[in-house]
């Protein structure tokens, strides 16, 4: 239940993982309040201009926010693209120490300062392993991402947008084979990933090109995007059905010309290196030994954790959290009254029909609308645990079929800052027997509201804080506070009603203990796919086609895993630390308006934000 970032491309603006944290310097004397806030209000001012600048880098991230600039382009994915983003960051960071006094702003300034900063240390220190990441996988892969994008999020209300589109079929030969060099790089210095998702990457591409125009049968899915967006310009009379029809066909020629064999160089490639991957592999630490897996390792989970915990200390944790929710489970089994030991328990919650949604049309239909059911409800009861609320619309959708697999988790896609595209909760629910009512509630609280959705949404209606800072995704906050609203909804009247809901909700925070167990297990102690998996059976009741997706999802995205029990341990912390220094003073609106008012940040920063709400109040 992630929010969905490619790695390959959208990652270097939006995952920009910090960890550290600069010492303070002393302020010059006699500094006025009229200096401090000029200083910091003219460092904001150029965060903007360069954060501008920085986002040129990337079309796709581009349209992602919600912008039409460079909507003709795709990302430069090249080592040398890469090398010129690197080298502009250090530049701007040079450009940022050498112009402005960190000692004369205020302290959400000197916040963004060390934001600014730390992303060029996070890019910096990341390209030794450039050549140990996954390019093509089966879960953020370009292949089945960039298509995604297209259709959602390159949004066509004109001639001109339309023709953009064209414009990014026809450069995806370019694009693709910049990310076949990385992949065949990384290949032949000993990267290559599981067979599973070589099978994966071959699979969605081929179901990418199949179909009209590339063959007989239905239309493919950018075919029937591209034709629905052009009648909708005829509809909204922006181009005559004449024209429309032209666009038509130089769109048909960019999916035969460009599309289909950038399309088709990547499924040779796959297919290739399928032979020599592994079927029941380890993680990086293992297969990766003769690429320097064990130091990217490390280097993942710093990223992830935004700490410097190491893999054994996470293990530990994870270890400890599992126990705990064994005997909260266990309790539960108690109260409803299933006999035997815990497995006992899984067998019953699995084997119970009624607690599963039929694998039919109307089984996802029911689904969906219990989801939003469950949503409408929590959404009437935000004002009494926060004071500032989303203003994003939010939407519940299946999704597409080229990229949908079964019992993989569901996510969610923040929309844009002005309201014009909602933020979107997708579900995968091409097998509904991966999708219990048990866990209906519990993901629909991570993934929308009080979630994802709303965490995001907030953070790109702040006003006050230069933009890069609104749009800054850090995995242990977001998934930290995902976590941690799958708890803070027991809290509010009319969820977990069901005994077995409660339940759910005990399964979701023990599949993210598990990950702590697991993730370390397979990266750095040498656990294969199939231990993963045996240890995900021993202590979980969710699906078995869910624990198998879960695993080759850890497999494929080493210490990402991690980062939802560590960020939401840090704010359970942050809580009954203020709970306990302010006493009857506590307020959980206030105390959720500090976590959630500073957009994404690193888990020390945080710390270091709540620690001043709390002295304020003492304060006061």
């Amino acid at each position: 239940m992630r929010l969905l970032a490619s790695r390959s491309v959208l990652a270097l603006a939006m995952g920009l993982a910090l960890a550290g944290c600069s010492p303070a310097p002393t302020p010059p004397a006699a500094v006025s309040a009229e200096q401090v806030q000029a200083e910091s209000k003219r460092l904001n001012a150029w965060f903007d201009e360069q954060y501008a600048q920085w986002m040129r880098f990337s079309p796709l991230m581009l349209s992602f926010q919600g912008s039409k600039e460079l909507n003709d382009q795709l990302d430069d994915v090249s080592e040398a693209g890469m090398d010129a983003r690197l080298a502009w960051l250090e530049n701007s960071v040079k450009a940022m120490e050498a112009g402005f006094d960190y000692r004369l702003l205020d302290a959400e300034t000197q916040t963004s300062w060390e934001l600014w900063k730390r992303q060029y240390e996070n890019e910096r220190d990341g390209k030794a392993f450039r050549q140990n990441q996954y390019v093509f996988d089966q879960m953020n892969g370009m292949q089945s991402t960039l298509p995604m994008l297209l259709m959602n999020f390159h949004s066509v209300d004109s001639e001109a947008d339309y023709q953009a589109y064209i414009a990014r079929l026809n450069a995806m030969p370019r694009f693709f084979g910049q990310l076949l060099d990385h992949a065949q790089k990384a290949q032949a210095a000993g990267t290559l990933p599981p067979r599973f998702a070589l099978e994966a990457v071959s699979a969605q591409s081929r179901a990418l090109v199949a179909g009209a125009p590339f063959s007989s049968g239905a239309d493919s899915a950018l075919w029937a995007d591209l034709q629905r967006k052009a009648d909708a310009l005829v509809d909204k009379e922006k181009i005559t059905a004449e024209r429309a029809s032209e666009l038509k066909a130089q769109a048909r020629s960019a999916l035969l010309d460009s599309v289909q064999p950038a399309y088709g160089r990547i499924i040779a490639w796959a297919d290739a290196a399928r032979e020599q991957a592994l079927v029941n592999p380890s993680g990086v630490g293992t297969t990766q030994a003769g690429n320097n897996g064990a130091a990217y390792y490390r280097h993942q989970l710093k990223q992830n954790t935004t700490t410097e915990l190491t893999a054994e200390q996470i293990h530990e944790i994870g270890l400890a959290d599992v126990a705990r929710l064994r005997g909260e489970m266990e309790a539960i089994q108690k109260t409803i009254g299933v006999e035997g030991d815990l497995q006992a328990f899984f067998a019953h919650v699995a084997s119970n029909p009624a607690l599963q949604y039929p694998n039919t049309d109307e089984g996802r239909a029911a689904y969906m609308a219990d989801t939003n059911a469950a949503i409408d409800n929590i959404r009437k009861l935000l004002p009494d645990y926060f004071g500032l609320l989303p203003k994003a619309p939010l939407e519940v959708r299946r999704v597409e079929a080229f990229r949908e697999q079964p019992g993989a988790a569901q996510h969610y896609y923040p929309g844009t800052a002005d309201g014009a595209r909602p933020g979107i909760y997708y579900m995968h629910m091409s097998d509904m027997s991966a999708m219990p009512r048990t866990e209906l509630e519990v993901i629909a609280y991570h993934e929308a509201l009080p979630g994802h959705h709303m965490q995001l949404s907030i953070a790109q209606e702040l006003t006050g804080l230069p933009k890069f800072r609104t749009q800054l995704m850090l995995s242990a906050y977001s998934e930290g506070w995902g976590l941690y609203s799958e708890r803070l909804a027991k809290e509010m009247p009319g969820t977990y009603q069901d005994p077995y809901s409660d339940y759910g909700r005990l399964v979701s925070e023990m599949w993210r203990a598990i990950r702590l167990v697991v993730d370390t297990g397979l990266h750095a102690k040498g656990w294969t796919e199939e231990q993963a998996v045996a240890y995900f059976a021993e202590n979980s009741s969710i699906p078995k086609a869910a624990m198998e997706s879960e695993v080759r999802r850890y497999l494929i995205m080493p210490g990402q895993a991690t980062s939802y029990k560590i960020g939401m341990n840090k704010m359970l912390e942050l809580r009954a630390k203020a709970e306990n220094a302010l006493g009857d003073k506590f307020d959980i609106r206030g105390f959720h308006d500090t976590i959630l008012g500073g957009g994404a940040l690193p888990l020390d920063l945080l710390e270091k934000r709540v620690d001043g709400w709390i002295a304020a109040h003492k304060a006061a």
